[in-house]
């Protein structure tokens, strides 16, 4: 631990910096997943199903809440915030679900899918090391003491 004026400065591991960048890596995906969904909600695609007002009841509730979902998420992810990790879970868990268990309304997304299990792997995998790392260097600060 340092010391810069008298308050102590932890030092960032290389674990802990490739975090944050991963959480904003993921923070501008999810933006852009959001801006996807609010394209699709104004129309912008020449597409038959891709406006709100041509959409199914369950595309139009699943558009809107993915829409407001997504840029919220990116939001708290970019800060560093828990809760943008959870929102993002939240919308991750929703197109799970519509495209896992609803392909004949959804359409099945593999890629989606998959991307989403990979990410949730890769941040699960990468939260228990940065928690198992503090362990370790908390219990070496206490034997150093």
């Amino acid at each position: 631990m340092l010391r810069t004026g008298g308050y102590p400065v932890r030092k960032t591991s290389l674990s802990q910096n490739g975090y944050v960048i991963f959480l904003r890596l993921l923070a501008v995906i999810g933006m852009a997943w959001g801006i996807g969904y609010w394209l699709r909600l104004i129309g912008w695609h020449e597409a038959p199903d891709w406006r709100f007002d041509t959409m199914s009841v369950s595309w139009r509730v699943a558009a809107c809440t993915l829409a407001v979902l997504y840029p919220f998420a990116a939001s708290g992810l970019w800060m560093l915030a828990s809760w943008g990790a959870v929102l993002w879970f939240c919308a991750a868990a929703m197109e799970l679900a519509m495209y896992l268990f609803f392909p004949d309304t959804f359409g099945a997304r593999p890629l989606i899918v998959a991307l989403h299990v990979l990410i949730a792997l890769l941040y699960a995998a990468w939260r228990l090391y940065l928690a198992h790392e503090a362990r370790t260097t908390r219990a070496g600060e206490v034997e150093q003491s």
